[in-house]
């Protein structure tokens, strides 16, 4: 099997849609030797805060000597960065042959009569294929959608469960309170493994101490109020947290503060499970974290942010960071959501800031709010508000209407800030952007270099 191959047998298997629960996947685990028991995780759950917190604790895991995979999703520049050992991402040929024996279990599973796997649960097993070729010492992977009954709940080796914010989203599958919602999450928790969380509000935070407690569980709660922010902006901070002083911080936007304690928390509940993690490694692997999409400076002139805060928690701390950082500056604005997120209440959050916005269909076309829809949503609260036919357009239309000390902003789905991040770095649109250096441990597409770094940084 082919790179190309691979990709269109995962497109014909994504059309199926998605389904919560295990048996399909454990059918699929089996037929291929069940490679998830011969590796140990670290299962991260949350609503906001996964993907930076998965950054933090796998770049410091291996810079402590530990070969470490990370699987994440969804993914900013390359379907190649959903996999990844020591932060290098899975080759095209190495992605291949471990989907050619995820399909051939398939087929045996349909010859069977049995059902065949989704888009998700087949990723996830070549993730496991791929981590247990490659001897890794540890495993950092966060769940796709909920917790308990998520694909990549399979696990049984949990070393630590780690739990970022948790608030109101995809209650159409995880359930319609607060306490529903974290009740699915705390099931990555295993008995006897430790637990992590970030501060949660009280009946999240209820329900994760009662399975903790249950399940013989250590718990550890990051406690916000015990960091001392030593300096701040919208380029990365600095803290002090217990042990930990002046920590550098590369990823920005003021929501970093507990994804980077919670990080550190997870650190020490390591450490008093048996891992050696110096204080050098830390800070190297502080240091070393990159993760688009977050919060991310793509150009310093004018400055131009991208932020997939996709949900109404998420949007409520890119709110407080872009007054944090850029108070009384002119905002003009780039959005896409998908029709099935809290749009309305994003709209009310974010559209009251812009004294502009441009608004772009996905994309997914079948999950998308159309670009015209969006701007009827967003009108009310920014009257400036014109739909875009596409997403350079978009992209350059900011540009213009952007001032030189103003601050454009690309937010919403995840799934379009790559090419915003593209077409700026590449200089592809009119306007006076200025690219900003950005750097990653793989192709920024599927026949790019290993290693990218374009502009200039200052």
């Amino acid at each position: 099997m082919t790179y190309k191959e691979a990709r269109v047998y995962l497109e014909k298997v994504s059309k199926y849609g998605s389904v919560l629960g295990l048996d399909t996947i454990r059918n699929l685990l089996k037929r291929l030797g069940n490679p998830e028991r011969d590796l140990s995780f670290i299962h991260i759950a949350g609503t906001n805060g996964k993907g930076s917190v998965l950054a933090y604790i796998s770049n410091i895991l291996s810079e402590a000597g530990y070969r470490t995979g990370r699987y994440i999703s969804p993914t900013v520049l390359s379907y190649l960065e959903r996999i990844q050992v020591d932060g290098r991402w899975i080759e095209e040929q190495e992605f291949a042959e471990v989907i050619g024996e995820v399909r051939k279990a398939a087929v045996s599973m349909e010859a069977d009569g049995e059902a065949g796997p989704t888009v998700f649960e087949a990723e996830t097993a070549a993730a496991f294929l791929y981590f247990k070729k490659r001897e890794c010492d540890i495993v950092v992977l966060e769940t796709g959608l909920g917790g308990c009954l998520d694909a990549t709940n399979v696990v049984e080796r949990t070393v630590a469960a780690v739990f970022t914010s948790i608030s109101r989203d995809h209650m159409e599958f995880l359930g319609d309170t607060l306490e529903e919602i974290a009740r699915q999450k705390a099931g990555i928790m295993k008995k006897g493994c430790v637990a992590v969380t970030a501060e949660q509000q009280p009946e999240a935070m209820t329900v994760l101490k009662e399975k903790a407690q249950r399940l013989d569980c250590p718990l550890y709660v990051a406690d916000i109020r015990q960091a001392e922010v030593e300096a701040e902006g919208f380029e990365g901070l600095r803290l002090s947290f217990g042990r930990w002083k002046n920590i550098e911080i590369p990823l920005a936007g003021s929501f970093q503060i507990i994804n980077s304690v919670t990080a550190l928390e997870t650190v020490e509940a390591l450490k008093d499970a048996g891992y050696g993690i110096s204080e050098a490694a830390v800070r190297r692997g502080f240091s070393k974290t990159v993760w688009l999409g977050r919060f991310t400076c793509i150009s310093k002139s004018p400055l131009f942010i991208v932020d997939g805060a996709h949900n109404e928690a998420a949007a409520l701390r890119l709110r407080e960071s872009l007054l944090e950082y850029f108070p009384g500056k002119q905002l003009v604005f780039v959005m896409g959501v998908f029709k099935d997120k809290e749009y309305k209440r994003i709209a009310e959050i974010m559209g009251p800031l812009a004294e502009r916005i441009y608004t772009v269909s996905l994309p997914d076309q079948k999950r998308t709010l159309k670009a015209d829809a969006l701007k009827e949503e967003l009108r009310p609260y920014c009257r400036l508000t014109e739909a875009a036919d596409t997403v350079p357009e978009a992209v350059e239309k900011a540009l213009g209407a952007v001032s030189q000390d103003g601050v454009a902003v690309a937010f919403g789905s995840l799934s379009y800030l790559g090419q915003v991040m593209e077409l700026v770095a590449a200089g592809a649109v009119e306007g006076a952007a200025e690219p900003f250096c950005f750097a990653t441990n793989g192709p920024i597409n599927e026949e790019g270099p290993t290693a990218v770094k374009r502009g200039r940084k200052e």
